[in-house]
């Protein structure tokens, strides 16, 4: 390998986020600009807070994951039935049916 065939480049980090001449402008326009931003984010006070609907919102949103977890175990019971069922057909058994045992 011969030095021409490559080249060698300096790395200069980047420590300034503004030129250098214009770091008195730049940094009073980018504290203007996050203290109109701030002003922007305050909620109203004049917005009433609805409590009532919240409240209905959380239940609603407990009842919906109650309801999704509960399908989740009927699904995980029912496919271990089936995994177990289908054990028992693959290894030649017979009478591989689930019998109730209620009495009535």
């Amino acid at each position: 390998m011969s030095g021409e065939d490559h080249q060698i480049l300096k790395f200069r980090p980047r420590t300034m986020a503004h030129a250098p001449g214009s770091a008195n402008t730049s940094a009073r326009a980018n504290t203007e600009f996050r203290a109109g931003d701030s002003v922007q984010n305050v909620p109203e006070r004049s917005a009433p807070d609805d409590y009532r609907h919240r409240m209905t919102m959380n239940v609603a949103a407990i009842v919906f994951t109650a309801l999704l977890t509960g399908i989740g175990i009927w699904l995980a019971v029912k496919m271990a039935d089936l995994r177990n069922a289908q054990d028992c057909v693959l290894m030649g058994r017979r009478d591989c049916a689930h019998i109730s045992t209620t009495r009535g």
